[in-house]
């Protein structure tokens, strides 16, 4: 399992989100996510963040919340902890990022964006500004077959 961050930056009633379209052999290709990627050695989550932050959008982050950890299991792709923040202020000046196109969005319409189907379920909770949560998501393919909201609940209730 594989360590990685994910960070939502919000100003003005947007979300910072990455358009992925310039990486290949991309398990987010042509989706619509935050920013972050996978830790370095030794680093912590939010040296991760933080770093992240910085090469993909040349902002550095000086407010910013841990909302979740979230497990992604796949069978097409190695598993995952993931760190989920959501970041309200930062220094910089926003430049291009060598992944996708970075783009202000409206938090309404995130939501409609392609994307991953269990995404929208952090996303709700994160804009909500629900206390810290951990979620287990479970795909076959592209298809989100099982999510667990903090160990208990099943969010994809037949």
């Amino acid at each position: 399992m594989k360590n990685t961050t994910l960070c939502y930056i919000e100003k003005d009633g947007q979300y910072l989100m990455l358009h992925r379209t310039k990486k290949e052999n991309d398990l987010n290709h042509d989706k619509w996510i935050g920013v972050g990627g996978k830790f370095e050695e030794n680093e912590s989550p939010e040296e991760c963040l933080l770093r992240e932050v910085q090469e993909e959008t040349g902002l550095t982050l000086t407010e910013f919340r841990l909302c979740s950890v979230i497990t992604f299991l796949s069978d097409r792709w190695e598993g995952e902890y993931m760190y989920l923040f959501h970041a309200t202020d930062y220094t910089g000046t926003l430049s291009a990022c060598s992944e996708g196109e970075l783009v202000w969005v409206e938090k309404e319409k995130a939501m409609a964006l392609p994307t991953w189907e269990g995404d929208r379920l952090f996303l709700r909770r994160m804009a909500d500004a629900s206390p810290f949560f951990t979620l287990k998501l479970r795909y076959e393919g592209d298809v989100l077959k099982e999510a667990v909201l903090n160990g208990r609940e099943n969010l994809l209730k037949d």
